[in-house]
């Protein structure tokens, strides 16, 4: 693989990190019952965008009140910092590609030390009373409600890119589908199975590394 042109797209939460830290965000701090937007978005009824802009329109804290809570919560998955390594060695293109929040992802990895990495997210913007307002663009400018993760899949293989595609929700199988190879957990993974996806099962990051290692 080394001669060929390699992208990497890696999710964020539940993906890089054991949990997902928007969620732990909305438990602590949002002013209404987010998780029924929640259930609308896992059934189908409504966008990620949508779920995003109102569950988070709940939130009423400044931006230093999320950051302290979402370092001082979040957890790792093992091996994430070997699996950086790895992709910069090789010359792999690593991207993080996630429908989170862009402040968080960013001051999470700055504060492992892994400020480098390509990040694109939910843009975020702190209003006055303290909600946040998100939006999500794709690759070439535009506001978009649903698939943004596909839509730098596509972007980057429109590039050349082989892409190679790390992931754990339901979010993420688009993406994946698009993919010339993928590492699943979690949802994502019984989706892949479901729906004859061919994957790589995955549990923490050296394994994604021991996986690729093995691509061709």
């Amino acid at each position: 693989m080394a001669d060929i042109k390699t992208l990497v797209q890696c999710d964020f939460d539940g993906t890089v990190t054991e949990e997902d830290v928007s969620f732990m965000l909305l438990d602590s701090y949002a002013r209404g019952d987010w998780r029924e937007r929640l259930k609308e978005y896992e059934a189908g009824r409504i966008t990620v965008g949508r779920f995003n802009t109102e569950a988070f329109s709940m939130v009423k804290a400044d931006r230093a009140s999320l950051v302290k809570a979402a370092l001082e919560g979040v957890r790792i998955r093992e091996g994430f910092e070997e699996f950086v390594a790895y992709c910069r060695r090789k010359g792999f293109r690593l991207v993080i590609i996630s429908n989170g929040l862009d402040f968080y992802i960013k001051e999470i990895l700055s504060d492992i030390g892994l400020d480098g990495i390509e990040v694109f997210a939910a843009l975020t913007s702190f209003r006055p009373d303290g909600g946040l307002d998100v939006r999500y663009i794709s690759p070439d400018g535009r506001c978009l409600d649903d698939n943004f993760k596909s839509s730098y899949v596509s972007s980057f293989l429109e590039e050349g890119y082989r892409v190679i595609y790390v992931g754990n929700g339901a979010s993420d199988f688009l993406a994946a589908s698009r993919s010339h190879h993928v590492f699943a957990t979690g949802t994502l993974l019984s989706h892949c199975r479901e729906r004859n996806l061919d994957c790589i099962p995955f549990d923490d990051f050296g394994e994604v590394v021991r996986g690729m290692e093995s691509l061709r």
